[in-house]
């Protein structure tokens, strides 16, 4: 019989709480474990939604796809940007691949597949889309059906909330009813490659982290949510293992969980711009009167491009950038600068220490350098505060010495950063049981699916399929 597959991607699923602290919670996915191989999969740089998902199902870096982020330079003017949605993706997808095959495939709910493009078989867009009213499945009428089968939620909206009771309802919901639709369509419709992401899981550590790890700044023991997230994952588990048992002891069928990253606790944000403007890198012409963030400011008017050498943009990560003679509309940093400029700006912010002094593990990243190519327009540098354990916090104060250091979240609540391996776990379909792996790289995972399915695995592909598949 012809091989199948069955992918369940449970966005920042987090290795440590999936295979050890939880893992008496998700009896179904520990014995898939038990049945086959797992393994930590390394995330990419910056290990966040997008690029990972794309970067997972391409076999490809964030460079060579040309995605930095959620939000990307359109051009070197100072505020134009455009958000990464499935038309920035123009490498082929497994599925793009599989379907070149004679196969047929099933994508649902899979990061920036929006708008769907025609594929052999049948897509449901992920997030990010903008509403329910336009084209979001190929083909376009199968949103009618999926109206028959239950009321989808494709994301959830403002999961950065002080409303977490809501909020958990609405991603239980939206869990039940996403796995709901996976069942319709793997009872109902021709599949050789089904593959499915839940977003839930990524917003659940958003939501409630603090309340689950018991180092966290913020921890509140003897709450009524301390257990809420372990019970989602639970929940997760339950969903997946309702939704693969009829196929687990067929010898055709593979199935695999996956993550684009894992999740860690954050401690707080570092205030790069104002630390910018401290070091004499960027100058505004006024300081603003309440916190406001660095795009507001430039498209104000209010920063001096003629005295400033670096700005930057705050995130999970924050993107740096500088103001280059001849590549940006008012640049003053000379290009033969540049080498010194970047050591300069690199050793300083590894120095910025943490809110006790302590030294933060920085990481500073050189796309030229951090990927095999670089396309569309990257960030000069890529910084991750304290190995993650810090976000970048874009805003700048009104006080000009107000603390570098905040413990709240610029873009509303927010308990956890990523982290940076997700999770991989695999068996049936002729997988061995060899238990636990080294880490391997998430773009190895397009490139291993492929070679599952005994199909021509694209010569550029990055990824390397992996030994226990073929």
């Amino acid at each position: 019989m012809p091989k199948k597959l069955i992918v369940v991607g449970l966005d920042c699923l987090e290795p440590s709480y999936a295979f050890e602290r939880w893992a008496d919670q998700m009896p179904n996915l520990t014995k898939l474990r038990e049945r086959g191989v797992f393994a930590r999969m390394r995330s990419t740089i910056p290990p966040i939604t997008i690029p990972a998902w794309q970067c997972m199902v391409t076999g490809k870096d964030p460079g060579t796809l040309g995605m930095y982020g959620f939000r990307n330079r359109k051009d070197y003017s100072y505020d134009s940007f455009m958000f990464a949605d499935g038309k920035m993706v123009r490498e082929p997808r497994v599925w793009d691949v599989l379907s070149r095959g004679g196969l047929n495939n099933i994508v649902l709910g899979v990061p920036q597949t929006y708008p769907p493009k025609p594929l052999r078989g049948l897509m449901v867009s992920g997030f990010p889309m903008p509403d329910m009213e336009g084209t979001w499945t190929y083909p376009a009428t199968l949103k009618n059906e999926i109206a028959t089968v239950c009321d989808y939620i494709p994301d959830v909206e403002e999961f950065r909330s002080d409303k977490k009771e809501e909020v958990l309802q609405n991603l239980i919901d939206m869990a039940n009813r996403r796995f709901e639709l996976a069942a319709h369509l793997l009872k109902t419709k021709p599949w050789d490659f089904f593959m499915m992401v839940e977003m839930g899981t990524d917003r659940i550590v958003h939501l409630l982290w603090r309340y689950t790890d018991e180092k966290h700044r913020h921890y509140q023991a003897n709450h009524t949510l301390n257990n809420a997230m372990r019970d989602y994952y639970a929940l997760c588990d339950k969903l997946m293992g309702e939704l693969i048992a009829p196929y687990e002891n067929d010898p055709d069928v593979a199935i695999a969980v996956v993550s684009d990253h894992g999740a860690r606790g954050m401690d707080g944000g570092v205030l790069i711009n104002d630390w910018l403007i401290r070091e004499g890198y960027l100058t505004l012409k006024e300081r603003p009167k309440t916190a406001t963030g660095m795009g507001k400011l430039i498209k104000a008017g209010q920063v001096d491009w003629s005295k400033t050498k670096i700005w930057a943009e705050g995130g999970y990560y924050s993107r740096i950038q500088f103001n280059i003679k001849g590549r940006e509309p008012e640049g003053c940093v000379d290009p033969a600068e540049l080498p010194a400029l970047i050591e300069e700006i690199t050793a300083k912010i590894k120095a910025i220490p943490d809110d006790a002094g302590k030294p933060m593990t920085t990481h500073v990243y050189q796309p030229n350098e951090t990927y095999k190519v670089v396309n569309n327009i990257p960030p000069d540098l890529i910084v991750i505060f304290g190995d993650l354990g810090w976000r970048s916090i874009g805003s700048v104060s009104p006080e000009l010495d107000a603390p570098l250091h905040v413990f709240e979240n610029d873009t509303g609540p927010d308990d956890a950063n990523h982290n940076w391996h997700g999770v991989f776990a695999m068996a049936g379909g002729g997988v061995p049981a060899e238990g636990e792996l080294e880490p391997f790289s998430l773009m190895d995972f397009a490139p291993t699916m492929i070679k599952y399915f005994g199909k021509d695995i694209p010569t550029d592909m990055q990824g390397v399929a992996r030994p226990f598949v073929g």
